[in-house]
């Protein structure tokens, strides 16, 4: 809708001329107007849409939508650094597909892993920052794979290094000390040959660390000792929980993601585990 502005003119008071001698002046003929006069000139609306359309306006309105995208895309690339320095230097969220801790936890636990006290690594140049933490016996910690770097591991510390450790019967032994477990899961019966194992003396900088469901894990007992300088970080606690089985989760079939994907949006509330969000670890 165009607003239309009305144009006035000045009307000039009558003389005493005219009003004493108004029949010769009407018989005179109308008064002459100056054309210099441009308070009766109305401006005409089909220039302001020329001028709306000119160069200059085109120019200034591509220059206000390029400046918006420049800050646009500046506070995107912001909000991505910050997004990234928080995921490589204080923590980042991941999902358990296994159920190698099961009792403490789940498969289908999204945890938050804290990575900033474990001195987080530099990309490209591979430095580490200080290490703020120390390990102690019966800590969950995330490590590298010792035999492939590339995948990620969930254990809890059983043994330091210089740490003798023996498993008999089940029970594990540290420095000749039987250790109460209260987090360890059991199923199978005692001569099992993963329920004795031993003796071992753990090399210094190294840890041997076990899954809490001891029948069902792939641990030290398997492929040996973690060096210290693969333990990126601990897990904090659940922030949500879905029950689905493990092949479910490892499935990296295209087809199958998406179908995985859709049921979870189907079966959301009914498949949350809700009393497990945000257990602490």
């Amino acid at each position: 809708m165009h607003s239309l502005g009305l144009c006035d003119r000045a009307t000039a008071p009558a003389s005493p001329a005219t009003t004493s001698h108004g029949m010769a002046a009407a018989i005179a003929g109308p008064a002459i107007t100056s054309p210099t006069d441009s308070s009766h000139v109305c401006p005409s609306s089909s220039s302001a849409v020329v001028a709306a359309n000119s160069p200059a306006h085109s120019e200034s309105r591509t220059r206000r939508i390029l400046g918006s995208l420049r800050l646009s895309t500046r506070r995107l690339i912001v909000l991505a650094a910050i997004v990234m320095g928080m995921r490589i230097f204080v923590g980042e969220a991941s999902v358990v597909p296994t159920a190698s801790m099961e009792g403490t936890i789940l498969v289908g636990d999204h945890l938050f892993m804290d990575k900033l006290l474990y001195g987080p690594e530099i990309p490209l140049v591979h430095w580490r920052l200080p290490v703020l933490k120390s390990i102690h016996r019966g800590d969950i910690i995330v490590f590298r794979y010792p035999k492939d770097v590339k995948e990620t591991f969930l254990k809890r510390v059983t043994a330091l290094g210089g740490d003798r450790l023996e498993i008999k019967n089940g029970v594990l032994y540290v420095n000749s000390q039987p250790v109460v477990e209260p987090y360890a899961v059991h199923h199978a019966p005692v001569h099992n040959p993963l329920e004795s194992w031993g003796p071992t003396v753990v090399p210094e900088g190294k840890l041997f660390v076990m899954g809490d469901n001891r029948d069902n894990s792939s641990d030290s007992r398997d492929w040996g000792f973690v060096p210290m300088s693969n333990v990126i970080g601990e897990p904090l606690f659940v922030y949500w929980s879905y029950d689905a089985p493990t092949a479910r989760w490892l499935d990296e079939n295209p087809g199958h993601r998406i179908s995985f994907y859709a049921s979870i949006a189907e079966n959301f509330f009914s498949n949350t585990r809700w009393s497990r969000t945000g257990m602490l670890l």
